[in-house]
């Protein structure tokens, strides 16, 4: 089953589980492991919503990735490789690896546009770390295409992704699901043009008796400074 949507629920037929003399359902472990994942995703994605936001807007993006669009991210992620250098392209094809390990992609964008933007409905906060001036500065700048996402991004913004994506991951580690930030994941769906976002990070769930995340050997730019 192809999967890119926001899951706020699974409903399993216990009915058809269920043997006629009224016993407990028996479920595979395949099968199980399978609902919770998505249960899982759905959580994650709600622990990015409810994260805290500055001055409560929200512009953050969240999607579920499953089934065979897994497969589609992979070959993406191996595509994007190609526009960087030696030691980052290898850590490309070692995370498409990864992503095909696993079981479900979340994934988390954000806008970059100042906050409060376009109607100003609040004062602009004008504080000048994004390196403009103004906020309005910052809008009229935007938006250059880099190698992966877009800039200059507001950096409210920034500091509400990063929370909202902490967040999301410490919910997946409380259920005790396998799952790596991933910056590789953002840059390949930010080309495949899933999500309006202007950085995207990705976020794959694993179930299994290793954790496909770790222990990793290839890519990374520590390669070319080790040379």
């Amino acid at each position: 089953m192809n999967g890119r949507f926001l899951h706020t629920g699974v409903h399993v037929n216990r009915r058809n589980n269920v043997n006629k003399g009224g016993n407990m359902a028996k479920l595979q472990s395949g099968v199980v492991e399978q609902e919770a994942i998505r249960m899982v995703a759905a959580l994650v994605s709600s622990s990015a919503r409810t994260a805290p936001k500055a001055r409560g807007a929200d512009d953050i993006q969240t999607m579920i990735v499953d089934g065979e669009d897994i497969e589609a991210i992979a070959v993406a992620m191996e595509k994007q490789a190609e526009v960087h250098l030696e030691g980052f392209k290898r850590s490309f094809y070692r995370d498409a690896e990864n992503v095909r390990e696993s079981d479900c992609v979340v994934l988390i964008g954000c806008q970059g546009m100042p906050k409060g933007f376009p109607d100003f409905s609040e004062i602009p906060l004008d504080c000048g770390a994004c390196g403009y001036k103004s906020c309005q500065q910052l809008e009229k700048a935007r938006t250059r295409a880099g190698n992966d996402f877009n800039g200059p991004i507001c950096v409210m913004q920034a500091i509400d992704f990063g929370i909202a994506i902490g967040s999301a991951v410490k919910m997946a580690m409380d259920l005790n699901i396998d799952n790596r930030i991933m910056y590789t994941i953002g840059a390949a769906v930010k080309q495949m043009k899933w999500m309006d976002s202007d950085i995207i990070m990705g976020i794959p769930l694993s179930v299994s008796g290793k954790n496909p995340f770790f222990d990793r050997k290839g890519g990374g730019t520590r390669a070319l400074h080790n040379k």
